[in-house]
């Protein structure tokens, strides 16, 4: 454990606080090339930054600092904010004013970046309070201070070990009052969390993520289980709290006025919350009573589907996805994790099971265990593809964390351990493996990646899930392949659209002339404008083989099916007979069903629509896929290499660029169609309203 608390440090001649300013600040971590990762849209937004803020307004509401006080929080998500530096700076130079930082939620592969914040503002006299795993897991499982904390605690950052609820008004008092303590050290007393302040929704900061009305809400903490590489039962621990569940329903009630209309609910493992039915059961009655209905993720463990009644009232409530720790598919390798709990044999019905009641399974899968090699890796993947079959997957390498028992081992071991905690982000390699290299290992895991999100089992997956999920499925697929293809990163980090600041950079490595930066960034560019377009057709051909088929061409299949087999082949069938059976079907859509519409129905009346597909030169056509336009490309491409100006088609390149154009604005017209549509459901609208 950590060594006891070292006395306070006091200011002397303080002069009289009136205004109290506190940044929140959610650090990011460096790229390869020393440049803080941040996005112009992010994809999860911190709960860390609500619970903080949630607590933060309950000590200013109740006064406890005195009324007097003037209050400024400002909460700073730096993967998706820039961290204005020279601002906090001058608000602490300010007469009467307390500048506060606090580095809040710091995982280990952000320490770096932390700890370079916490630097600079303490040069500048600024107090500083940093908390988050990487402190408490490391204060928790080690014998001592490691090195990269004392360092900080020498330049007078006070860290802060444990959860801070019912803890952090006296954390602020000692702040105002200049005693602020070198270490918070609350490991080993867990705060209770019924009546504890609920987090809060920040005014304006969801709106810098891609869905603006998606929260995060933690219900309860904690985990049962005794997973070697897991940190969060060695700083939450492992005897779970909850929090009430007329709060946690009042707050969702109260969010969703504000426009939150979908959760990810925390909880490591939400089955095991004993009040999960009352939460459910409470969902429930928001939407049949109040038409409040949200939409909502958990995590759950692999023998959640044995729960009674948890899948079907999960449903009930709203909940589209379940996030599952799958880790691997080698027994060995589930028995040196200590995942006892996770039985080989039960993932086939376990996904099943949620598929059935059309919940989508979403399973972290962990590459690097002591009995994996590239092969079995290889193989392993093939089977979670074509026999569990999950509609979503999320890779990580294998990470002795800092606070868990892997890396205890590791260092009483003397293993090798890399000593960047820049690295240590689930996604490199930073430690040896006993039957692969470390280029093998990586290799492994982007070819996991490859493997599951290629083209073949994006289509296949797509063609099982139900219709009410398979916009939500292609939507997270876009998400997942922009991260891994364009952006280079992990889902789970990376947004969209990669921002850097030329002035800051890792401390260690140049600042760049502007002419140097400015090729950085046209590179960025260039790559940007080869693999959207490459990602955005990739996605149309998926779409094209899956999509759900408009009334229109269900109709114009039915006719189809109408003439002679003899003569029904795509090679065979004229022009004039495809067109007769569009006309026909065109014509029984407007005398049955005036009102109906395909995908595209928000965008034009029904009638405004049909008329539109005269001028679509995809119009007359069953477009099942783009491979017949890639090869009038790629002949094409080939004639302009050689030079052989004679074999071009100039009036095929105008057709087939039509085609394209018609074809690509169908697809985002649907697709967008589609997002808003689910949007307004979200927000209460009916379908009729819709219409």
């Amino acid at each position: 454990m950590t060594p006891p608390v070292h006395g306070a440090r006091r200011a002397p001649g303080r002069r009289p606080i009136t205004r109290l300013v506190i940044y929140l600040i959610k650090p990011s971590n460096y790229d390869e090339d020393g440049y803080v990762i941040r996005y112009w849209r992010g994809v999860l937004p911190s709960n860390t930054l609500s619970c903080l803020y949630g607590l933060t307004e309950d000590v200013r509401e109740r006064g406890v600092l005195g009324r007097r006080l003037q209050w400024r929080v400002e909460l700073i998500d730096e993967t998706v904010q820039r961290v204005n530096l020279r601002g906090i700076l001058r608000a602490g130079r300010r007469r009467g004013t307390k500048a506060l930082v606090c580095l809040v939620g710091v995982q280990s592969n952000q320490f770096a970046r932390a700890g370079d914040l916490a630097l600079a503002c303490r040069a500048a006299g600024i107090d500083v309070l940093i908390g988050g795993f990487h402190v408490s897991g490391s204060l928790a499982m080690l014998p001592g201070i490691p090195p990269e904390i004392q360092r900080l605690l020498d330049a007078g950052v006070s860290v802060v070990a444990g959860e801070i609820e019912a803890r952090w008004e006296g954390i602020l008092q000692d702040a105002v009052a200049g005693r602020l303590q070198p270490v918070y050290d609350f490991l080993l007393q867990p705060p209770a969390l019924q009546a504890a302040p609920m987090p809060r929704v920040v005014p304006g900061y969801l709106r810098r993520f891609v869905a603006p009305n998606f929260g995060t809400l933690d219900c309860g903490r904690g985990c049962p289980f005794n997973c070697s590489f897991c940190t969060v039962i060695n700083v939450q621990g492992r005897a779970m709290r909850f929090r009430d569940v007329g709060w946690i329903l009042e707050t969702i009630r109260a969010n969703y006025r504000r426009g939150i209309s979908a959760y990810f609910f925390t909880d490591d493992n939400f089955c095991r919350n004993k009040y999960w039915e009352a939460i459910l059961d409470g969902l429930i009655r928001l939407r049949q009573d109040e038409g409040i209905r949200i939409g909502f993720m958990v995590q759950a463990d692999t023998q959640s589907y044995k729960l009674p009644n948890f899948i079907a009232k999960a449903r009930a409530a709203g909940c589209a996805q379940v996030f599952i720790g799958l880790e691997s598919l080698n027994p060995q390798n589930l028995e040196a994790a200590g995942k006892r709990q996770n039985r080989i044999a039960d993932f086939q019905a376990l996904i099943s099971a949620y598929r059935e009641a059309g919940i989508n399974t979403h399973v972290a899968y962990i590459i690097g265990f002591p009995f994996d090699t590239s092969a079995s890796v290889t193989a392993d993947i093939q089977r979670l593809t074509d026999e569990l079959g999950p509609e979503q997957a999320s890779f990580f390498m294998l990470t002795p964390l800092p606070g868990s028992r892997d890396h205890v081992e590791l260092l009483q071991q003397g293993a090798p351990l890399d000593p960047d905690l820049n690295r240590y982000d689930s996604f490199h390699a930073t430690t040896d493996h006993p039957r692969m290299s470390r280029r093998e290992w990586t290799g492994a895991y982007e070819a996991a990646w490859a493997s599951f999100y290629h083209v073949e089992n994006m289509k296949r997956i797509l063609r099982r899930v139900s219709a009410e999920n398979y916009w939500s499925v292609f939507a997270n697929f876009i998400w997942y392949k922009n991260a891994t293809m364009v952006e280079r990163g992990h889902p789970m980090v990376h947004g969209f659209v990669r921002l850097k600041e030329r002035l800051v950079r890792r401390p260690g490595l140049p600042i760049e002339t502007r002419w140097q930066y400015a090729r950085r960034r046209l590179g960025d560019l260039r790559r940007y404008l080869v693999l959207w377009p490459r990602l955005a057709f990739e996605m149309e051909e998926v779409w094209l083989q899956t999509r759900p088929r408009s009334l229109m061409e269900q109709r114009v299949i039915g006719e189809l099916k109408q003439i002679p087999s003899s003569v029904r082949g795509w090679r065979r069938m004229r022009a004039s007979e495809l067109q007769q059976a569009y006309r026909r079907a065109a014509q029984a859509l407007r005398d049955a069903v005036p009102h109906a519409l395909p995908c595209v129905r928000l965008a034009v009346p029904t009638r405004l629509w049909l008329w539109l597909q005269r001028w679509n030169p995809c119009a007359q056509s069953l477009t099942w896929s783009r491979a017949s336009l890639q090869r009038f490309w790629r002949r094409s491409a080939q004639a302009l290499k050689w030079g052989r100006l004679d074999r071009v088609d100039v009036s095929g390149l105008v057709f087939h660029g039509l085609q394209e154009l018609a074809l690509f604005s169908t697809f985002a017209a649907v697709f967008f169609s589609q997002l808003l549509r689910r949007l307004l459901a979200r927000a209460g609208f009916t379908t009729e309203e819709m219409a």
